[in-house]
């Protein structure tokens, strides 16, 4: 279970302080659990915070009961926690294969390897010795980034809108993909999307907005909110 207590997070610049993260509270034990919200509500900056990526001016992070604030993203990643970004990073000088061997942790028969990135909708032989360069468009590092996130086989697996990009991909392909996830790991997945397919499959919804957490709560209860909230926006754009 990944519990926050008071996590807050600020930055200052030549313009003064801004808070990003404003006493945030909350757990989380769900298969899977979507964080949205408005643009610039803070919703990636809180994944980034529970992967370790950014570091809490304020507050405890806890994972299975452990104190984990002060580890390093490595440390955290050790400890179960993946996180795949809204723009996956490029790797020049590594092979599709070495990046999926590196995410096991071991090396990998080319058939295993291969697999995980059948199981995204790639043709493993067109990709599997190709660099993680340029030459790869953004849905195709996409899905090469989800490929290692499930050879990695974390307790808990954050995804930074993972739909983008994959338009030639179904919604219900990448949605089988995360069940087959938590079949295989028994962990916790977390969604940040806008979707309302991807909403519409969690078990939990978090909105945050202005750093805060305006809402929480099971999907039965937050989804119909949200939907009913968005037909009104929609009507008074077309007054």
């Amino acid at each position: 279970m990944l519990k926050l207590e008071n996590v807050s997070y600020l930055v200052k610049d030549e313009l003064g302080e801004k808070q990003i993260l404003k006493d945030i509270n909350l757990e989380l034990d769900e298969r899977f659990v979507a964080f949205t919200g408005p643009n610039g509500g803070g919703k990636s900056t809180l994944a980034k915070v529970i992967a370790g990526i950014i570091r809490p001016t304020e507050g405890k992070i806890f994972l299975d009961g452990e104190d984990i604030t002060d580890l390093s993203v490595t440390d955290r990643a050790n400890r179960g926690i993946s996180y795949a970004f809204q723009q996956p990073v490029r790797f020049k000088g590594l092979t599709v294969r070495d990046l999926i061997n590196i995410a096991a942790g071991k090396n990998l028969k080319v058939s295993d390897a291969c697999s995980y990135l059948s199981e995204v909708g790639m043709c493993a032989r067109d990709y599997i010795d190709r660099e993680v360069n340029a030459s790869l468009s953004g849905g195709e590092l996409k899905r090469i980034e989800i490929a290692t996130i499930l050879a990695r086989s974390t307790k808990l697996s954050i995804f930074d809108e993972p739909e983008a990009g994959i338009d030639l991909w179904s919604f219900g392909n990448l949605i089988s993909v995360f069940e087959k996830m938590h079949e295989k790991t028994k962990g916790n997945i977390l969604i940040i999307s806008h979707q309302e397919r991807i909403l519409n499959v969690a078990d939990k919804i978090v909105v945050i907005a202005d750093g805060k957490i305006e809402a929480q709560g099971k999907k039965d209860e937050i989804l119909p909110k949200l939907l009913a909230a968005k037909t009104c926006r929609v009507l008074e754009e077309k007054l």
